[in-house]
């Protein structure tokens, strides 16, 4: 489904209780356009044997139902299954395994026509100087963009509350030190723009720009970093699309629900007439 030029997607990670064929299903019945792909073991596991059979096999189903992918690579214990998001890039012990399905998952990305794929740093660990942390987050992002541009595939470099690039201003730091690369775009999660970053949300997709290649949206409030259901934080929507619409981004814009598959379907149906509304009330005069 579309609002104007925008086109809406829905998060795999809010549909954890269903089988990946059966979400897709049901996000394509809804009217969304595309789909926010996590790799994870439930959703196109990437260690399970024959990945290759499997991934044609979703390239058909997305083309059936037409809807676009971006590859998202936030599970929570994918890599490990102790210890959230572990290891990361900026990992002491296992960081080349982060980097390997890193490339992975851009290898997926090539063969389903993803338009993007989407990574984040990790959490400093402790004990690391800061200067080091970027030193090896540069470096481990560097293997990374160069499997991109051998694949042809965009990245887009997700801030997350709490990690080493938690906020725009982290971000453009990390473009800058990698040479202000072509292939590395955004991911902007619209709720993380209210959680922490100091300029208004509609200013921060601005920031964003060209830059933009991937964007997530769900609701959330100042300084807290719990996704919610549209309507239950503090983000006001109609500016916010309306900022989308200015720059004249034409990615998926995708709820990020990733703790509400107890009510999957009915959460995606809220969430798509909600954004349908928001875009048709457009901003205040």
């Amino acid at each position: 489904m579309t609002s104007g030029g925008l086109r809406f997607g829905f998060g795999t990670n809010g549909f954890a209780d269903h089988r990946l064929n059966d979400a897709l299903s049901v996000i394509a019945d809804l009217g969304y356009a595309g789909v926010a792909l996590t790799l994870d073991h439930a959703h196109l596991d990437p260690f399970a044997p024959d990945l290759g059979r499997r991934v044609a096999a979703l390239a058909a189903r997305l083309a059936e139902l037409e809807l676009a992918v971006v590859v998202e690579t936030g599970a929570r214990y994918l890599l490990d299954p102790r210890r959230k998001h572990e290891p990361t890039l900026l990992s002491a012990e296992g960081a080349d395994r982060r980097v390997e399905f890193l490339r992975t998952a851009i290898d997926v990305a090539a063969d389903l026509g993803a338009e993007a794929v989407s990574f984040w740093s990790g959490v400093r660990p402790s004990g690391l100087p800061v200067s080091a942390a970027w030193e090896r987050l540069t470096e481990h992002c560097a293997a990374v963009l160069a499997h991109a541009d051998r694949r042809g595939v965009t990245l887009g470099f997700e801030p997350e509350p709490g990690m080493l690039v938690d906020d725009l201003t982290g971000f453009e730091r990390l473009h800058s030190r990698l040479g202000d690369p072509p292939r590395l775009g955004l991911t902007l999660d619209i709720g993380h723009c209210r959680c922490n970053e100091p300029l208004p949300v509609p200013d921060c997709v601005r920031r964003a720009g060209d830059r933009l290649v991937n964007v997530q949206i769900d609701d959330m409030r100042r300084g807290e970093h719990v996704h919610l259901e549209f309507g239950d934080g503090e983000i006001d929507f109609p500016p916010v699309l309306a900022a989308l619409e200015e720059i004249s981004y034409r990615g998926l814009v995708s709820v990020e629900l990733p703790r509400h598959s107890h009510d999957a379907p009915g959460v995606a149906e809220r969430a798509l007439a909600f954004l349908i509304a928001a875009g048709m009330e457009g901003p205040p005069a």
